[in-house]
């Protein structure tokens, strides 16, 4: 009995034994604090293709793609024209034949334009902002870089303060540099298991009446 209690106590101090853990805390002056501010500038100062370039391109690719399908499974001709509204395109086809970093500026336009905020306002945020690198971590098996950042910028009348979690993936054109994978903390990343049949991302829209 005694020998039966010792290995119980000793599988339970083991399980006290904290793991080692797989992710290193990384220096703020990482090239990847950089790379932050770089992408977040772009985004307040509205220069889409400084930042579409620091994008996986398989994420601009999705969101096209995203996009296109929810627009051609719109019920009517005039629900269609109302999402298109603000691209400056002629139809859903021009969005099709657009690069993914073409698409991503011109739906980056769109969406400012529904925010209406006057060139005053717009100034002004970008006059004010601020952005602090809180911290950085590396996800070591994996090679991505999660960064904790604050930033805070003004409008003619409020503050507005914010906490956004980036991360980073290697760069496969340059193992030297990451790129921002923005949907990382919003959906499942999801890897085909070896000998898994491949899914089909989209269903063809059905026709409009």
């Amino acid at each position: 009995m005694r020998s039966f209690l010792c290995s119980l106590a000793a599988v339970a101090t083991f399980g006290l034994i904290p793991m080692q853990a797989s992710a290193e805390q990384l220096p703020l002056d990482h090239p990847a604090g950089a790379l932050v501010k770089k992408y977040l500038t772009a985004v307040v100062m509205q220069d889409w293709k400084t930042a579409a370039d620091l994008l996986v391109p398989n994420s601009l690719e999705r969101r096209q793609r995203e996009t296109v399908n929810i627009i051609k499974a719109a019920p009517t001709m005039t629900d269609e024209e109302t999402m298109l509204a603000g691209y400056n395109v002629k139809g859903v086809r021009d969005l099709e034949g657009m690069t993914p970093q073409e698409f991503y500026k011109a739906d980056r336009e769109a969406w400012h334009k529904k925010l209406k905020l006057t060139p005053e306002a717009t100034k002004r945020k970008q006059e004010t902002l601020k952005i602090t690198v809180l911290g950085l971590v590396e996800e070591k098996d994996k090679g991505y870089i999660h960064a904790t950042v604050r930033t805070s910028q003004e409008t003619l009348t409020d503050k507005i303060e914010e906490l956004f979690l980036i991360s980073f993936v290697p760069d496969p054109t340059n193992p030297k540099s990451w790129l921002i994978s923005p949907e990382m903390k919003d959906r499942p990343v999801i890897t085909p298991l070896d000998g898994s049949a491949p899914k089909d991302e989209a269903a063809p829209a059905p026709k409009k009446k």
